[in-house]
């Protein structure tokens, strides 16, 4: 009687803790101890097959064969001063190269280190592999170095998490969470490595105790267990899992396109999911297709900047009266969460198109603060690639128009006026903005200070603007930028840190310097937490908690680093404040980071701005 392949290989795992024991795993898989290669090995030529040549870092002994095996491999290794801002960098470089970003650090500490930053990748939908060292298989729950149960730290923030025991799954299993991380909604993936699959046979054999030929019955087992997580390893070319796309309904795809022709008044909110999977080649052919469709786009996130800065499509103010005006609102992975006012902010009576790749977004408030004609579940692209349809609506876009350029001339008033102890912010991104070129891409880290910039600031074509998303994270700045330049090593990167947000992360100006990776920053130093600082003092009457020192000179602790530092004073010029930019511009073209510290003014600019 023959036995069933499945209920076969449900009897062999069941019996895996026997075969262990017993070493029975030998008789199926040849062991080989002379193994010209190991785990690290495999890692790195299976991300280099991918198409993945760097990988983000914070080195550690439980990881080190993989940073040795990518450097032997020519997969870059970039190191950073905290796991978090390894991590970053991954997600920046996943979300302008299209390709997942890979993270590597070591076991315990190492890894929880990486919560906020992997927590903020699910949340900004990117596709990170998060490859974490681990205790030795053998010694997993018996007090080893750095022992946690790590999976269980990951499991409610990755869509998965893998732990590889034996050395013949660990190929398959990196592609494995490759494919997982890009599929459907991308996020992040935890693959656990314990450290005797990474280090060569020998050597694992030794580190466990075992010297030449095993005695007794404690280094038999041990023996037989390490030659268990060798046997029938065996490598091959691999070829990436074509990666799984939620497609939209073709009917529900013929109905917007009607929807569009009949529209008068037709908005389109875009959010930073229309960016995705990322890469250029995605975002000229979103840029393209809302071009066909000819509907006025507010873009919020990392869509700013889709339809360059002067497109006569392209709106960024008045967008809560566009809202409650509009006949038909199309939100392009934009949410209803706390940035549309959980749905509030759309009109009552207009027919309202969610687009979205994740089930749980699309219908994110539906039917309590607003409802939905149609909903598709798809990528944006596929949804109106097509030519859908195509408005004709003249006269609201001229109207569209006409609002917009009123509200930026109140906008520009703003940058005129003097404020107390320092440069008016606007003023400053007014300026900023006539100097940034096609190479500029912008990284906001900071509150009250990067709020500021996204309303004056104008990216000039798509994927050059990255902020952390919705879970509204501080301390990304210095693991963005190193991810930007890893990727788009000849575009000129500038990051917009708040004086609070920059000490997350301003070492990583040192690696910038080291790993030739450099960058230009600005610190909007107005000694506070500016955002709550400002609403907290009014709301409740004290600024506890709130302030910083104003005196601290930023630009000098980055001089230690390696860096240029420059400084724009109270009392500077535009002329002043100009002239300190391009200088900025023509250090970093020579190849240095430059950190230019701002004293700021008291602004009210953004009051009632705090988010709840």
């Amino acid at each position: 009687m023959m036995l069933h392949k499945s209920k076969f290989m449900t009897v062999w795992k069941a019996l895996t803790p026997v075969r262990r024991v017993l070493n029975v795993d030998r008789l199926f898989y040849k062991l080989d101890p002379n193994c010209p290669y190991h785990g690290g090995d495999i890692v790195a030529n299976t991300l280099k097959q991918h198409g993945i040549y760097q990988v983000f870092t914070l080195t550690g002994g439980h990881i080190s064969p993989i940073l040795t095996g990518c450097q032997t491999a020519g997969v870059r290794v970039i190191d950073t001063r905290h796991e978090a801002s390894a991590a970053f960098a991954a997600d920046a470089a996943c979300r302008l190269s299209g390709k997942p970003g890979v993270c590597v650090v070591t076991a315990g500490p190492g890894l929880t280190n990486t919560v906020t930053a992997i927590k903020n990748a699910q949340m900004a939908e990117t596709a990170v592999l998060l490859i974490g060292g681990a205790a030795p298989t053998l010694l997993k729950g018996r007090g080893a170095l750095q022992d946690v149960d790590q999976t269980s730290v990951f499991s409610s923030i990755c869509k998965d998490t893998i732990r590889v025991t034996r050395l013949r799954d660990l190929q398959d299993k990196v592609t494995e969470a490759l494919w997982i991380a890009q599929s459907d909604v991308p996020g992040p993936v935890m693959l656990e490595l314990p450290v005797d699959l990474l280090y060569p046979y020998q050597l694992v054999k030794e580190m466990s105790g075992v010297k030449g030929k095993a005695k007794g019955l404690s280094q038999r087992y041990i023996s037989w267990a390490v030659d268990a997580i060798f046997a029938g390893v065996k490598t091959h070319p691999v070829d990436p899992m074509p990666v799984q796309k939620v497609k939209p309904n073709p009917y529900s795809i013929k109905k917007l396109g009607k929807l569009i022709t009949a529209a008068k008044r037709p908005v389109m909110v875009i959010g930073s999911q229309a960016m995705l999977p990322g890469g250029a080649i995605h975002a000229d052919r979103l840029a393209s297709a809302i071009r066909d469709c000819k509907i006025p786009a507010f873009l919020g996130g990392m869509s700013r900047g889709l339809l360059g800065a002067d497109d006569p499509l392209f709106f960024r103010q008045a967008r809560k009266a566009a809202l409650k005006e509009a006949d038909l609102i199309i939100l392009a992975g934009a949410v209803c969460d706390f940035r549309l006012d959980y749905g509030r902010s759309l009109g009552r009576k207009a027919l309202v198109v969610a687009i979205n790749r994740s089930d749980n977004q699309l219908s994110l408030n539906h039917r309590i603060f607003w409802s939905a004609k149609l909903q598709m579940e798809g990528e944006i692209l596929e949804c109106i690639v097509t030519r859908v349809g195509t408005a004709n609506c003249p006269d609201w876009l001229l109207h569209l128009a006409e609002r917009e350029k009123g509200e930026e001339a109140k906008m520009m008033s703003e940058s005129s006026k003097e404020l107390e102890g320092g440069i008016n912010p606007v003023q400053l991104f007014e300026i900023l903005d006539t100097v940034l070129t096609d190479k500029s891409i912008l990284i906001g880290d900071g509150g009250d200070f990067v709020g500021t910039a996204s309303r004056i600031l104008r990216p000039k074509k798509p994927l050059s603007w990255l902020d952390p998303g919705a879970y509204g994270t501080l301390g990304v700045g210095g693991g963005f930028a190193l991810g930007v330049k890893a990727v788009k090593p000849n575009s000129e990167v500038w990051v917009l840190w708040g004086d609070g947000s920059c000490t997350y992360s301003i070492a990583e100006i040192e690696r910038a310097v080291t790993h030739d990776l450099p960058f230009i920053a600005i610190v909007g130093n107005n000694g506070s937490w500016g955002q709550i600082e400002r609403d907290q003092s009014t709301m409740l009457g004290s600024d506890a908690g709130s302030t910083l020192n104003k005196k601290t000179p930023y630009h000098s602790v980055a001089e230690q680093y390696g860096a240029v530092g420059l400084s724009i004073d109270e009392g500077a010029s535009r002329g002043d404040i100009e002239d300190t930019l391009k200088l900025a511009q023509l250090e970093n073209s020579k190849g240095r980071s430059v950190v230019i510290n701002v004293t700021l003014g008291k602004s009210e600019f953004r009051s009632g701005s705090i988010s709840l």
